[in-house]
């Protein structure tokens, strides 16, 4: 460890390393690439410099060594040779004076040519951690969970929701009488599909014209405005008036691909949004996927909170995708923790859910504080619509009230025809 001062205003990024080289060497090597130095000494690193600027180490916790590495580095095998790999877990102090008040600049600071560098064979952005004081001048969460709360009417118990389906491929006509079931089903938040955003047959503005109506008429039946996140991803010109078309036209919600219109684009629509902003990560798992390489959950939904979304999708348990339950459950629990006096935002669970598991989901997660979104859970239930949105309710009441599923099926025959459809019982 370097002896730097501590003095100064610092934020501290925490990562798994892996190298041939030992870790404390490693770690060093990072902390002077990602900040005030290179692999070479140069005249112009003062050690002023270096007080004011160059990165520590705060600590190197050792982990157990394997025989080959996580990946490839053609520099090592150039350079190190070697029948060990040495893992550990960093933690370095960055000054935040190097980055200010900047989202790119924090990102190519924890996120960087880092995980270039020749010595790594592994590494992944494990944390991050703000002094609040600087978190605060980061735009936040506008909405987030109260203010969600709030606009849906919604108190006490989870959101239910749906994901607009097919996901491509309907016409405006044709996902406006979608829309017409499911509210007249009382769901309580609709969503684009991710792939949905402007195609030729149904375009962006096609779409809201034909589906604003249906979800003014229910508004006056059940005095509220259904919330209907439509998805506005695009330019960072069509983003913000595709926002401003749906805030006009009296919509509750946007959507937005997070990881393809970016960190700068998603802050500008925070930045002019009067509306909750609802992330989509697709494309996530090419950032994590890997165990060794870019970056976990907690990371990762820390700088999208700093941007100010209000909601963001952690997968589903018991899902169609790759990612176990553990994993979901340690994502949505991150989205509700504190950090650095950022509001939390709304966890979306959603991929191949239906009533069943809301008991696994609450005894994990111990907390309501989520939206659930069932596709074939609640359309393709056998009583209709409706009837797959009520299923939904009473598995979370059978859930929060801790009365087994099949028991409380015996009196809601909404959640009894789903535990025969979906659960084969």
């Amino acid at each position: 460890m370097n002896n730097l001062t501590t003095l100064r205003d610092e934020f501290t990024a925490t990562f798994f390393v892996e190298s041939s080289y030992p870790i404390e060497k490693v770690a060093e090597i990072i902390a002077g690439e990602q900040s005030s130095g290179t692999f070479l000494t140069l005249p112009g690193e003062s050690e002023e410099l270096k007080e004011r600027s160059r990165a520590r180490v705060v600590s190197v916790t050792p982990l157990p060594s394997v025989d080959a590495p996580s990946l490839h580095s053609a520099f090592l095998e150039r350079k190190d040779p070697s029948k060990i790999y040495f893992r550990g877990e960093v933690v370095i102090a960055f000054p935040t004076a190097n980055i200010g008040i900047n989202i790119p600049a924090l990102l190519t600071t924890v996120a960087g040519n880092l995980f270039e560098i020749g010595e790594v064979s592994g590494l992944r952005l494990l944390d991050l951690d703000l002094p609040e004081h600087f978190a605060a001048d980061f735009q936040g969460p506008q909405f987030g969970i109260e203010g969600t709360r709030q606009l849906c009417g919604v108190e006490g118990r989870p959101m239910i929701g749906t994901i607009i389906k097919p996901s491509i491929g309907l016409s405006a006509a044709q996902t406006a009488s979608i829309v017409d079931e499911l509210c007249a089903g009382g769901i309580d938040f609709i969503k684009d599909d991710e792939l949905l955003i402007n195609p030729t047959y149904a375009s962006f503005d096609a779409r809201l014209n034909a589906v604003m109506p249906v979800l003014k008429k229910h508004a006056d039946r059940l005095g509220r405005m259904p919330m209907y996140a439509i998805n506005i991803s695009g330019s960072i010109d069509e983003m913000l008036r595709r926002h401003d078309a749906v805030l006009e036209a009296g919509g509750t919600c946007i959507m937005l691909c997070l990881n393809w219109v970016g960190h700068s684009g998603v802050e500008y629509i925070r930045k002019n949004s009067q509306l909750p902003i609802h992330g989509h990560r697709n494309g996530w798992g090419a950032f994590t996927r890997h165990p060794h390489l870019g970056f976990s959950f907690e990371a990762y939904q820390k700088i999208w909170r700093l941007t100010g979304i209000d909601h963001l999708h952690v997968n589903g348990i018991k899902s169609k995708f790759w990612e176990p339950d553990d994993s979901v459950i340690q994502s949505a629990k991150s989205c509700l923790k504190p950090f650095a006096g950022v509001r939390p935002i709304m966890p979306v669970f959603s991929s191949g859910q239906w009533a069943a598991q809301a008991p696994d989901l609450f005894s994990k997660l111990q907390s309501v504080d989520l939206m659930h979104l069932a596709g074939g859970g609640i359309i393709g239930h056998p009583g209709g619509i409706g009837a797959g949105v009520e299923s939904m309710r009473q598995g979370w009441e059978a859930a929060t009230r801790g009365i087994p599923l099949e028991t409380y099926a015996q009196s809601k025959p909404e959640l009894a025809a789903a535990l025969v459809k979906f659960g084969g019982m």
